[in-house]
């Protein structure tokens, strides 16, 4: 069994599965923010109504609530939505609530690596398509619909079926100015926004084994854009590393077998990559930077749970340090810790210097819902996940998909620019 199915075994107690089995899971955590929460609650009303009992949750501990949509908050219904999650998780005794404004907070795939929420080996469902992203540290995460995630949080389990898994090799170590979003772009590029559909992409080879875990969440991230229902990377010294410095080290890592099957492998070599981008209306529309240089923007967009962990901030400082941009520009770390860090490494000051506007975590703009977005006919270079038609604002806006290196680059030319050209 591969690593995938062999956690989803553990956590349903049999010796072993195999792909298209329906399986009965055992969830370890779970997570809900202010968009799905607030749809949890109606289920939770209306199973109410029914004569269901929804008085209290199967384990509190194990929940933890993020507020990163629409925060801060955009109108008087997100204000709303933010009281109801407060109210909720004091009703049910749920300590592990990110507040906007009261310290540590940020968007819910980034607080669940940045807090060690989420453990090797473990089953996480949350109530977002963009769950696959912790799947970097050696997890089972995906995420779940309202109903599903209210049946969790009552029962502390969710059916499955076993996925097939596709696996991503990648050989020897990234070149310079090309980020672990070049990588995911290429590979969506070439299989499809559906050609992972309800499999597991699971990604190795000693180019994952040179990654930073933040590069290797940002490939785990986009597999919801290829469909996927799980990104998965099994877990080595980095990943226990990384986690021991957030004070987890109480947990049982998991592994395929040596003789693991899969349904389908990629190869890849590392030094044949280049900086790549992703034209409107597709994930899956990708070419490399400079076939399309010199496309006039409006805004570059540094921010959300793909591109604003600190190695994305980074990143982008050492393009930006000294330069001025010529076109608006936004960088929002993806949480308080990393806005911090940044902070305390100098990266902010290098953003104010160069004329970008720096904000606070939060999902916003991505998801075209305030906090900076497109209007009609403007044109836009974002390191987020999504650019299909209205997805950062106006329906007749246009958004490219890239690395924060190429968004920063892209920032100081006013248009589409290989860092390599700078």
């Amino acid at each position: 069994m591969n690593i995938t199915e062999k956690i989803l075994a553990r956590a349903s107690g049999k010796s072993s599965v195999a792909p298209d089995d329906i399986i009965f899971a055992n969830v370890d955590k779970v997570m809900i923010h202010d968009v799905s929460g607030p749809g949890v609650i109606k289920v939770f009303e209306k199973l109410q109504k029914q004569g269901i009992s929804v008085d209290k949750l199967w384990n509190s501990s194990r929940v933890w609530v993020a507020e990163d949509h629409f925060v801060p908050s955009a109108e008087k219904i997100s204000a709303e939505n933010i009281v109801k999650l407060t109210k909720f998780t004091k009703q049910y005794g749920i300590e592990k609530h990110f507040k906007y404004g009261m310290g540590q907070y940020g968007i819910c795939h980034t607080l669940s690596h940045e807090e060690a929420m989420v453990l090797p080996g473990e089953v996480y469902v949350g109530g977002d398509s963009h769950t696959n992203t912790t799947g970097a540290l050696g997890a089972f995460a995906c995420g779940l619909g309202h109903t599903d995630v209210a049946y969790v949080l009552l029962n502390g389990k969710i059916w499955f079926k076993i996925p097939e898994t596709l696996y991503f090799k990648l050989n020897g170590k990234l070149p310079d100015h090309v980020m672990a979003k070049d990588v995911i772009l290429k590979i969506i590029g070439d299989i499809g926004t559906e050609g992972a559909a309800y499999y597991a992409m699971q990604f190795g080879g000693t180019g994952i084994t040179e990654m930073s875990v933040e590069s290797r969440l940002t490939l785990c991230n986009m597999t919801t854009e290829a469909g996927a229902k799980n990104g998965i990377i099994e877990p080595d010294q980095k990943i226990f590393d990384y986690l021991a410095q957030r004070g987890a080290t109480n947990y049982t890592p998991i592994y395929g077998d040596k003789d693991a099957q899969y349904s389908k492998t990629y190869e890849y070599e590392a030094s044949e990559l280049e900086p790549t981008i992703a034209k409107p209306y597709s994930p899956e529309n990708i070419t490399v930077v400079r076939d399309i240089a010199g496309i006039e923007l409006d805004k570059s967009y540094i921010g959300s749970c793909t591109g604003a962990k600190y190695e994305d901030l980074e990143a982008a400082a050492k393009i930006l340090k000294g330069r001025q941009v010529k076109i608006r520009t936004e960088v929002l770390p993806a949480a308080i810790s990393i806005y911090k860090r940044a902070m305390e490494n100098g990266l902010i000051k290098i953003f104010l210097d160069a004329g970008v506007t720096v904000g606070p975590p939060t999902c916003g703009a991505c998801c075209g819902a305030h906090m900076g977005v497109l209007a009609k006919d403007e044109i836009c270079i974002s390191t987020t996940n999504r650019n299909f038609p209205g997805r950062m604002g106006h329906v007749e806006s246009q958004t490219y998909l890239a690395s924060p290196m190429v968004a920063a680059a892209s920032a100081v030319t006013g248009k589409i620019t290989d860092p390599r050209d700078l």
